[in-house]
């Protein structure tokens, strides 16, 4: 065992720029156990007297101990046992930790707390405990530590590191955002959604393979600025495919606090001069909703086998309890004596309740099904159960779309500084705003809130970021924004400790409700986020310089990469998929099509291992292709196949590839995965 800086180690006390954080002083563990699943290992939870600060460490054998933890941190605090609820399939946390011979430390990073600052604070004490039980496990040695986290957990990430030192050697944030994002990266994005409704099939087909390459074909003026206006502020268009399944992302949930921050918006948004709802002929105005209708009946959904209403008339409740799935048992729903008629847009909107006892309260809608009204999942923001007890049959309620509606453009009235480029479109020639600005820009607010800071690109330590290309909610060039601060403070020596790496065909959560849909379009990032933090072990541990960062320019707000893996870089391989020798093929019934792909790995990250055919659009890929390798390292290989389809249509042939640092391909853990798309017409 090492011994480099053992007194840090049997240090419990946190350190943030040489002081002590004096409230985390009585570390307790309270369960010690062995545990089998999902691989053997041991488990410790415990926390710290008088806090609410909890945590939960897992040790691998002492034989395969190679003297280091990952830390995951979650886009909320919140649970200190989040990894014990996936321990199936590539993002297994625990699974990776301890097959690559570290321990995971996982923290409910202080729990709820009007101290931003704690997130980093309890989860950099968490850390250091972990090394005190470390040393008592495998003898004297500091672990080096390494912290990762995505979404709202990047934020989280960059803040920990930038605000405490000597706790984590390391970090890799992935999929990020910039204390701009929130919330303009969905307010735009649904806007877009709201104006496109109609037109998103021709705007997918262009962009697939052997599509036309105009997703502006066919579209009025408003519809062709709203598309452009949301690319041209980072949305990915091939991301679109999935517009039924993305919605509106977060943008119900970061409404409130919007609302919050900013409650005048609300207000001008539809009298001022400037803003989109004052002009009486804007879709917004067009579209707006404030619909008054009656109560009939609150119901209750059922507890115990029982249900409640404030009505004597339960005729017809069990046949509404079964649109509820998604709703708490303890929230009701309402019965109106009538409801909007034709295409009435009343996604985001809210409930008003208008008189009686409960008049002034604000729920956000759920869904409308014949004549029963659901309540939002973001109720809580607005109303507590107990006021809700108070809405009663007969009550008025007026459903309203107004402040959804304003929300949309809220980032045209959000204009920051000039390092963020993508708001250009809303600057006139004098670099002033083309719209009314409101008092306060709300993003950095919320990304304070969240992390405890807001991100400056100074710390300690190394960094490798992983971002998206296709990622809809945390938009590609926001990794590129955050390269940038780095390099303000590390110059020429941007390369010594910073990596910024690409994933093309992979969205922002990697996971999807519709499997079928995105396992054609997408990969997972995981691989290559488990690779990050094995590349940022051995590059703290041992000098080990990694893949070089992805070579790219934003372009219109837009990242664009090279097609060739040369000259692309990263650590992803790329395909180039043809069919007949074109991207698109027309061909009869029964006609043999040839299908041939070349497929490369950037230099020195490793050998292409696997590929695999769906033809049918099943989304199974059962055909597994014979890889002929093309030279002996492995990195450049052709894929060839000959299909026949039984029946007419258009199909949309995917293959799916993966490359691996090691040799083989069992290393479940860190094959990284890329596809390729071309069509067939079938006549």
């Amino acid at each position: 065992m090492s011994t480099h800086d053992t007194n840090q180690a049997n240090n419990v006390n946190t350190l943030y720029d040489g002081q002590q954080d004096a409230q985390f002083q009585s570390p307790y563990i309270d369960i010690d156990e062995w545990r089998e699943e999902p691989v053997r290992h041991r488990y410790m939870h415990g926390g710290f007297t008088g806090t609410e600060t909890r945590f939960s460490f897992y040790f691998p054998l002492e034989e395969n101990y190679n003297e280091r933890f990952f830390q995951p941190v979650n886009p909320v605090q919140g649970s200190e046992n989040a990894a014990q609820f996936q321990v199936e399939g590539i993002d297994n946390k625990i699974g990776f930790a301890i097959t690559s011979g570290s321990y995971l430390v996982e923290t409910n990073m202080g729990g709820a707390s009007s101290d931003f600052t704690l997130v980093y604070r309890a989860s950099a004490a968490v850390a250091l405990f972990s090394r005190v039980k470390a040393v008592e496990l495998f003898g004297p040695h500091r672990p080096y530590g390494y912290i990762y986290g995505g979404s709202g957990g990047g934020f989280k990430t960059m803040s920990f590191l930038e605000n405490t030192t000597g706790i984590w050697d390391g970090a890799v944030p992935f999929v990020i955002g910039t204390p701009m994002a929130i919330p303009n990266v969905f307010t735009a994005r649904v806007h877009a959604m709201r104006i496109l409704k109609d037109k998103f099939t021709g705007i997918i087909d262009a962009l697939e393979p052997g599509g036309s390459g105009d997703m502006y074909a066919g579209l009025n003026e408003e519809e062709r600025q709203a598309l452009e206006e949301v690319t041209r502020l980072g949305f990915p268009p091939k991301a679109w495919f999935a517009y039924k399944e993305i919605g509106d992302g977060a943008l119900t949930v970061l409404t409130p606090a919007v609302m919050k921050m900013d409650s005048d918006y609300f207000e001008e948004f539809w009298t001022i001069p400037g803003y989109l709802g004052a002009d009486p002929e804007s879709s917004a105005s067009k579209a707006r909703l404030q619909y008054r209708t009656t109560i009939s009946e609150v119901v209750w959904p059922r507890r115990q086998g029982t249900s409640e209403s404030t009505s004597a008339n339960n005729m017809g409740v069990d046949e509404a309890w079964k649109m509820l799935t998604e709703a708490e048992e303890s929230i009701p729903y309402f019965k109106v004596e009538r409801l909007p008629g034709g295409e009435a847009y009343l996604d985001g909107a809210f409930i008003r309740v208008v008189s009686g006892e409960a008049a002034g309260l604000k729920i956000p809608l759920g869904r409308i099904d014949g004549n029963v009204v659901t309540i939002g999942s973001a109720f809580g923001f607005f109303a507590s159960l107990q006021s809700l007890e108070s809405v009663k049959a007969g009550d008025e309620i007026v459903l309203d779309n107004s402040d959804y509606i304003a929300i949309q453009t809220y980032h045209r009235h959000q204009v920051p500084s000039s390092d963020y480029e993508v708001w250009d479109q809303f600057r006139d020639a004098n670099g002033e705003p083309l719209y009314p600005q409101r008092p306060l820009l709300v993003g950095p607010a919320v990304a304070f809130g969240g992390a405890g800071s807001v991100q400056s690109g100074r710390f300690q330590g190394k960094m490798i970021v992983v971002q998206t290309l296709m990622d809809e909610s945390a938009f590609p060039w926001q990794a590129d924004w955050y390269r940038r601060k780095v390099q303000e403070h590390l110059g020429e020596n941007l390369d010594e400790r910073f990596r910024l790496w690409y994933v093309d065909h992979a969205l922002h959560a990697d996971t999807s409700s519709n499997g079928a849909l995105n396992e054609l379009h997408i990969v997972t990032y995981v691989p290559a986020l488990h690779q990050a933090l094995l590349d940022l072990s051995d590059w703290v541990e041992r000098g080990i310089v990694p893949p070089v960062s992805t070579n790219y320019e934003v372009v219109d707000g837009q990242v664009v990469v090279p097609p060739s893996a040369a000259d692309r870089k990263g650590i992803q391989p790329v395909i180039a998929l043809t069919t007949n020798s074109s991207k698109r093929a027309e061909v009869s019934v029964l006609e043999s099509v040839h299908f041939e792909a070349v497929i490369e790995v950037p230099p020195n990250t490793g050998r292409i291992v696997a590929a695999e055919w769906d033809f049918e659009g099943e989304a199974d890929f059962p055909v597994k292709a014979a890889i002929r390798h093309l030279n002996e390292e492995g990195s450049q290989a052709v894929v060839e196949g000959t299909y026949a389809f039984s029946k007419p249509g258009t199909y949309y042939v995917v293959l799916r590839a993966a490359s691996n640092r090691n040799s083989g391909s069992g290393d479940f853990y860190t094959q990284v995965p890329n596809l390729c798309r071309v069509r067939v017409v079938v006549k």
